[in-house]
């Protein structure tokens, strides 16, 4: 009787599961991505795992103003890390600003890259001229720092925090667009591009099904810097007093607060700074790690 070998067919690894592989390949990005998780859950259950609301004014007692880590409240809890001139505990204010920084990041990057995506796409397909009235555009908005235009956005929508992603999108989409356009315009010359057109493919088809799944690459890479930029943008904004109408705590408000009171109470500054200094760094040690997993060298996108 003949032996039958069985062979087991060889994996096949797909883009995600390589990029997963090589994303967690590094333990400084396994660190980060750990804490970054847990930042975001901190904010997320932050109504329930603080003592306070600082946005309830009936809650926040002026007695309790800028009282030391470790103090006791008036209404019996224990400030960790001290209070606020308005009486906030600061560990409540903190994680209520960290969901304003999160929320503001996320939401403003996810809408720039939408529509810079559609913008490049339609630049780099289209050609002629509306690819260059729309690049036009794109340089003109990008010969201004971005901080310059969300400021400028800001002084005439108003505060809020609606009017604050609105001014980050603005400020951001055209990054995205260049970018998408670039690459978009070297896919659009590779031969699987020439065949779907041989074969009588819609543009729309081509654009969407071939080539937006090419440049989605690049623009992951760009989406954690986005993210750290409007955090950056909407912290600066509420220092400047351009940002998030008070009483609402923000890393900036607190930041601002701090650096008027910096040698009675040292600790709020400390706080807010320390706090974003934590958060930037864990998502700019994100992005690098997604961009050395899209490392061409590393990477191939299957079409």
């Amino acid at each position: 009787m003949t032996d039958i070998n069985l062979t087991t067919p060889p994996k096949v690894e797909t883009p995600f599961g390589r990029f997963v592989s090589e994303f967690f390949e590094s333990r400084i990005a396994g660190v980060a991505f750990v804490a970054l998780v847990t930042i975001i859950l901190l904010a997320i259950l932050a109504p329930w795992i603080t003592p306070q609301n600082p946005y309830d004014l009936g809650q926040v007692d002026v007695l309790d103003g800028r009282l030391p880590p470790g103090s006791v409240a008036y209404t019996g809890y224990t400030m960790w890390l001290g209070s606020d001139g308005s009486g906030r505990d600061l560990y409540s204010a903190i994680l209520y600003g960290l969901r304003i920084s999160l929320s503001v990041g996320v939401a403003s990057g996810v809408i720039a890259l939408i529509i810079g995506t559609v913008v490049g796409l339609v630049a780099a397909y289209a050609g002629g001229r509306i690819e260059n009235i729309i690049m036009r555009i794109v340089d003109l908005q990008l010969s201004f720092p971005a901080s310059l235009v969300a400021l400028m956005l800001i002084a005439i929508l108003g505060k809020g925090i609606e009017n604050i992603i609105l001014a980050l999108v603005i400020a951001q989409w055209a990054y995205f667009a260049r970018t998408v356009r670039g690459t978009a315009l070297v896919e659009r010359r590779k031969e699987y591009v020439e065949a779907a057109q041989c074969l009588g493919l819609s543009q729309t088809r081509i654009v969407f099904r071939h080539i937006l799944p090419n440049v989605l690459s690049t623009l992951v890479t760009f989406m954690p810097f986005t993210v750290v930029s409007a955090i950056t943008a909407i912290t600066a904004l509420d220092f400047l007093g351009f940002g998030l109408p008070p009483p609402t705590p923000s890393l900036g408000e607190l930041l601002k607060q701090g650096t008027a009171t910096l040698r009675t109470a040292p600790w709020i500054v400390m706080s807010a700074f320390g706090t974003l200094v934590v958060l930037l760094t864990v998502v700019t040690f994100i992005g690098e790690a997604v961009r050395e997993s899209f490392d061409p060298k590393k990477f191939t996108i299957y079409r």
